[in-house]
This record gives structure tokens, C-alpha cells and sequence, in this order.
């Protein structure tokens, strides 16, 4: 059987449990695959990856949130009204 593997470095679940920080400081900040029986595991991923791909899932999610409400109604607006009729009603409230 065959398996994909999503990334360029591979430990295997023994050198993990031998040398848990010694497996990830070799990977140099890389990804790395822990293999059990040459298949994969589980991937330890470096934190600033892990919070990248956090963001782009953030990013994923309000794509579609936008894409959802596209075909709703919209309004035209000028950004200088907008900022004139800001600064009328500041100057009314007491």
C-alpha cells in the first residue's frame, strides 16, 4: 500500500519516543513526518507554520463568507459623504 507523504522529512515513531526535541531540532524548523511502520503517523509541524496555516484557514473561511453574501444587495457610497455626514453629526451631538 502506498501513502502520501506531505513533507520532505521522515522520523520514525521509535527516534520520536527516543528523542523527542532532538527529532524536531534535526528538522531545522521543517515540517517532519513520524512514521509508524513506514506509514504516516502524525506531523510535527513548527509553531510559525502551524499559526500560517491557522491564518489561511481564517483567510479560507471569510473568502466564503464573502463569497455567500455577493448576491445580496449593495449600496453605493461616496467615502467623502460618508466622512462630511460623520463630522455634521459629531458637531450636532452635545
Amino acid at each position: 500500500m502506498t501513502f502520501h507523504v506531505l513533507a520532505d522529512l521522515a522520523a520514525s515513531i521509535t527516534d520520536l519516543k527516543k528523542d523527542p526535541m532532538g527529532t524536531i531540532r534535526e528538522a531545522h524548523g521543517e515540517t517532519v513526518v513520524i512514521l509508524n511502520r513506514n506509514e504516516p503517523a502524525f506531523y510535527a509541524v513548527p509553531p510559525a507554520r502551524y499559526e500560517a496555516m491557522m491564518d489561511l484557514i481564517d483567510d479560507i473561511q471569510l473568502a466564503e463568507l464573502v463569497r455567500q453574501r455577493l448576491g445580496g444587495p449593495t449600496v453605493r457610497v461616496d467615502i467623502d459623504e460618508l466622512i462630511a455626514d460623520a463630522e455634521r453629526d459629531s458637531k450636532l451631538q452635545p
